[in-house]
């Protein structure tokens, strides 16, 4: 048999740097068609006007000035989160431990509250919240890095693992706290005294959690981009061979990097409890630390692109739970639009990064044509 020397049809190639403008402009367009599909959809399979579909998803976000600040506050605490575990992604250490890391900078806000509310003044209580939450975090961040740096383990099964123990240890503490006993749940913590209650910034309980999230993207930003620090996380994440042969001590880079990637997430656990729910429960997080794995590679790591990676994600989650309200329709359909809104956005990265290269007709097939 003859073999063909004939070129496939196409070939992917990697692109070339494209321009800010078009890499926006294919973003848009995916965007776009990401629409059109969902409005098909919608059309299909409920009968409903897609245009009031995506009114509902407008009005779930921005209805109210209520609605209207707690979206740019869930916005503030997943962006933080995201912010948390960019410094580890660009170190190629793959923290998926993001949700216990939170779980048990809460525990210790809580912990604080309970404990220590009414017995010491407000503000050394909440002084000591900030402490305790950040080096929870911090510390539960630092066991899966010790093990990685020294014996070289598998850090997405062991941050994973970290996850149920932070859940384990919050659900134990919840029967000890819980309040009245027999209740399974915590309930709100000091209530009539507002002990460790985060303070408002003028006068709304919205702003300090968002003022705070803009201070923490400003300075992963300067972090990871013009300090020593940075320059070592991303020479470690492009190979370990060439940090070692440039002096970089890795495992000391690996340890450090996770330690500050934990104590972000303690302080988004301390903003849960301290700041926002006043409680602690088990799933407080909502699934947010794995969220947050997807807002990170969704900006590549740019903490600024986060912020609107971050606002898309709770825009749409927003958005998905009023339409569910308001037409009638099950969580599963609103995830369904979700889904969809989400892979034209992951899958048009493919066309920022390769194209697609058809095979030139030759001469003989010229002829024939």
């Amino acid at each position: 048999m003859k073999k063909s020397n004939r070129e496939p049809l196409f070939h992917i190639a990697k692109r070339g740097t494209l321009p800010y403008s078009k890499v926006w402009g294919i973003r848009v367009l995916a965007v776009i068609l990401a629409l059109l599909v969902c409005a098909v959809v919608t059309t299909i399979l409920t009968g409903d006007n897609p245009i009031q579909v995506y009114g509902g998803i407008i009005q779930g976000a921005f209805g109210s000035s209520r609605k209207t600040w707690i979206t740019f506050q869930n916005v503030a605490v997943l962006l933080i989160i995201s912010l948390a575990l960019t410094p580890a992604f660009r170190m190629r250490f793959w923290n998926i431990g993001g949700e216990g890391q939170i779980l048990m900078g809460g525990l210790a806000s809580a912990a604080c509250m309970i404990c220590l509310g009414d017995k010491l003044p407000n503000a050394l209580v909440i002084l000591l919240m900030f402490v305790t939450s950040l080096l929870a975090g911090a510390i539960w961040g630092l066991i899966p890095a010790f093990f990685k740096a020294k014996w070289n383990t598998n850090e997405t099964l062991a941050t994973l693992m970290m996850n149920y123990i932070a859940i384990q240890l919050v659900a134990y503490f919840t029967v000890v706290w819980e309040m009245p006993k027999g209740s399974g749940k915590i309930g709100i913590i000091n209530q009539d005294s507002n002990a460790g209650w985060l303070p408002q910034i003028f006068g709304s309980k919205y702003l300090l959690t968002i003022f705070l999230a803009l201070i923490v993207t400003l300075g992963v930003h300067i972090y990871l981009k013009y300090s020593k620090h940075g320059y070592e996380i991303c020479v470690v994440g492009e190979s370990e061979q060439t940090a070692r042969y440039v002096g970089i001590k890795v495992e000391k880079v690996i340890i450090r990097t996770m330690l500050v990637s934990g104590a972000l997430c303690g302080l988004a656990g301390l903003l849960l409890v301290g700041g926002i729910n006043h409680t602690i429960t088990t799933t407080i997080t909502g699934g947010q630390g794995f969220t947050a794995v997807m807002v990170s590679w969704l900006a590549k790591f740019n903490p600024f692109t986060m912020i609107l990676t971050s606002f898309l994600i709770i825009f749409l989650n927003r958005g998905a739970s009023e339409i569910s309200t308001t037409f009638g329709l099950n969580q599963s359909f609103a995830d369904i639009l979700t889904g969809i809104i989400l892979f034209f956005i992951i899958g048009c990265e493919f066309f920022i990064n390769y194209k697609i290269q058809f095979r030139k007709k030759s001469r003989k097939e010229e002829k024939k044509a």
